[in-house]
């Protein structure tokens, strides 16, 4: 297992699996000095070839994360918190494995925009969603963007210009959640949840996630074409789709190489 070593977080790597934990509990809210080490835990996990998956939560059980800290949105700081706080959606957008989100409880205002980011998203039972910032006077860009892409867009429409909080059951009813488990099997659950995934081959993951990305928003051709050279130009180029094939044909178990 690798870790390194933050003050606001916690990040390690095990078995294919990075997890960063924003560790400000209860509520885990994302100030500056946090969403700086957020982006350089985003940065080593784009570096580090043994990742199959990451994963974000938050430390305790009351909160994923409450979302970025008010103080941080007056007018000597709201640039610099933009800049650091859309870096993490950047680095996520750009992250070549599929990322997950696992809500252990509140995610509110930043902390929802946080687990759209990911590619998936699993929440214990008492987890809400909430993006609440239209009853200050403003609004959640992440979200604005976001949102829309993944849940009908007249909901994301009542949520963000409501200010509404859902629970789990009907963020996983709306399709923004993948599953709810039991807040107290949570962490059992997520584990059986991923596991899956890490039994895969790095190179068909990254070559996955890049095909979906690639060909999202394009009419179907455009699309096609971007995923066709994907898979012929980059996934056919490993070794483990050779071997995923090969041993298909043997009738044998394959073994990765990630590569």
């Amino acid at each position: 297992m690798t870790q390194a070593q933050f003050e606001f977080i916690t990040w390690g790597v095990a078995d294919g699996l990075a997890t960063l934990t924003i560790n400000r509990p209860p509520y885990n809210v994302l100030d500056i000095p946090t969403m700086e080490e957020v982006n350089a835990a985003l940065d080593l996990a784009v570096a580090d070839p043994t990742i199959k998956l990451l994963m974000i939560t938050g430390a305790g059980d009351k909160a994923f994360s409450a979302g970025v800290e008010v103080a941080d949105h007056t007018p000597d700081k709201v640039d610099r918190m933009m800049e650091v706080f859309h870096g993490i959606f950047r680095r996520l957008s750009e992250m070549p494995v599929p990322t997950l989100a696992a809500v252990n409880g509140a995610a509110l205002g930043g902390g929802m925009e946080l687990a759209l980011g990911c590619d998936l998203i699993v929440a214990a039972a008492n987890a809400k969603f909430g993006q609440p910032e239209i009853k200050l006077a403003v609004f959640p860009p992440v979200a604005a963007v976001l949102l829309p892409r993944l849940v009908p867009p007249a909901r994301a429409m009542e949520l963000l210009l409501g200010g509404e909080t859902i629970g789990a059951e009907e963020a996983r009813a709306i399709g923004l959640a993948n599953r709810v488990f039991p807040k107290e099997s949570f962490a059992a659950d997520v584990a059986g949840f991923v596991a899956p995934y890490l039994a895969l081959s790095r190179a068909a993951l990254v070559s996955t996630r890049k095909a979906i990305r690639a060909a999202a928003g394009k009419p179907f051709g455009a699309a096609l074409d971007a995923a066709e050279s994907i898979y012929l130009n980059e996934l056919m180029a490993t070794e483990d789709a050779r071997e995923g094939l090969a041993a298909f044909l043997e009738k044998r178990k394959p073994v990765w190489r990630d590569k």
